[in-house]
């Protein structure tokens, strides 16, 4: 059972939402007021939550960009329309997954339980370390000597991937297929969203080197002395 936020102004789209999830014994928060967002996830300390892009005073983007700030929820976002610059916006800005609409209730839920399952995994609580570099993967902190680094959950487990499969390439299909149950309900221009924060976030730490890209196949973490 989890606590999901749900911020959508669509009453119709909040009552099929929460008749799923009920389905399910989770528990379902909406907003009250759309001047104080961030505020209210803040209190409300959700596991999940699921962002529209299109809202009553600032748009989504906005918002998932304040959230991150302050939360370590998942957040899968709902766009109305299929159009890639709204995706990678949203990934981007922090969003961990996303759906269109109109969408299926059983896809909705599918993604939901795919990511709450892969935060909750027991391998999730053991710290994964390369060099002098510690990832905590129920904080999604990585420790280096340069600094510590707040992954989101997506960065967190990315980088906990390819640390398990250190100075090996692992392909954009095992990634999706690790990380997202197949890949059905993401492309590679999302996963090369994500990678491309990822390797922002250990630039801050001079470590952006070790992530390479082999092109046209996958991605590889590379120790400090390998070529």
């Amino acid at each position: 059972m989890a606590k999901v936020f749900v911020v959508e102004d669509n009453p119709t789209i909040i009552k099929t939402i929460r008749t799923e999830l009920a389905k399910w014994k989770h528990t379902i928060i909406t907003v009250k007021d759309w001047d104080h967002v961030a505020d209210e996830v803040e209190e409300a300390n959700p596991d999940l939550i699921l962002f529209d892009i299109t809202l009553p005073t600032f748009d989504g983007f906005y918002w998932i960009s304040a959230v991150r700030q302050i939360t370590k929820a998942l957040i899968i976002v709902i766009s109305a329309a299929d159009i890639d610059s709204n995706i990678m916006h949203a990934i981007a800005s922090g969003a961990d997954d996303y759906i269109m609409k109109p969408f299926s209730t059983a896809v909705l839920l599918a993604k939901i339980q795919a990511l709450l399952r892969r935060s909750q995994e027991p391998g999730n609580v053991d710290n994964l370390n390369w060099d002098t570099n510690d990832l905590n993967s129920l904080t999604n902190e990585l420790t280096t000597p340069r600094g510590t680094v707040q992954l989101s959950p997506t960065e967190s487990a990315l980088l906990g991937v390819l640390i398990t499969h250190l100075n090996q390439t692992v392909t954009k299909e095992q990634l999706l297929e690790w990380l997202w149950q197949g890949g059905k309900f993401l492309n590679d221009n999302t996963l090369n969203v994500n990678i491309s924060r990822l390797r922002s976030k250990l630039a801050t730490v001079n470590l952006n080197d070790n992530l390479r890209t082999e092109r046209g196949v996958g991605y590889r973490l590379v120790t400090r002395h390998a070529k």
